[in-house]
């Protein structure tokens, strides 16, 4: 994978991944969606080392949120890491999460570093479900994990948590924001 732009299934849709500390790689996913600056994707990570290569810090409620929610529906956009790709942050933030789905969980850890996971579809057209949807659409400018049909539930939400605790919505999703104040 390492450059190359694949394609997995995720508990929404289907996805696309690179390597998200190859500013090159990146650079490469937005040429190939056609999106614009500004519009981070999120990062899949499996584990601990890998969160800690793309955050600075995580504070105590986001601690509290990943126990609760990760592996889940759940993007917590928390303080970048140094020398991340500028593509991928936003206001000083990063987005990451932990994916449920066993096609995405088994790319990011044999990878075995974080990887982005935006979905498959140009900008502004709709996300893949199935992989047929996804060669449609990327040719042979992909590689492919066949994973079958994707459910195509709601995206993650998407929240920022603050250092001092507070946690702001971005994107309601797949999980009501309503539990994160719980």
């Amino acid at each position: 994978m390492r450059g190359e732009v694949v394609a997995f299934p995720t508990e929404s849709s289907y996805g696309l991944a690179v390597d998200a500390l190859s500013s090159e790689a990146v650079g490469r996913l937005f040429a190939l969606k056609g999106r614009e600056p500004g519009k981070p994707p999120p990062i899949l990570v499996a584990d601990e080392e890998m969160l800690a290569r793309v955050v600075a810090r995580v504070p105590d409620a986001a601690r509290a949120l990943m126990a609760k929610f990760w592996p889940g529906p759940l993007t917590l956009v928390l303080p970048a890491r140094a020398g991340l790709p500028e593509a991928l942050t936003s206001e000083g933030g990063v987005g990451v999460r932990r994916s449920p789905h066993p096609v995405a969980d088994a790319l990011v850890r044999a990878f075995g570093g974080p990887i982005t996971a935006t979905s498959a579809n140009p900008s502004g057209a709709p996300p893949a479900l199935r992989a047929a949807e996804v060669r449609a659409m990327f040719g042979e400018r992909i590689h492919l994990l066949d994973g079958g049909d994707a459910p195509g539930a709601a995206p993650s939400t998407v929240a920022r948590v603050g250092e001092d605790g507070t946690i702001t919505v971005l994107r309601a999703g797949a999980l009501d924001p309503k539990r994160l104040t719980e």
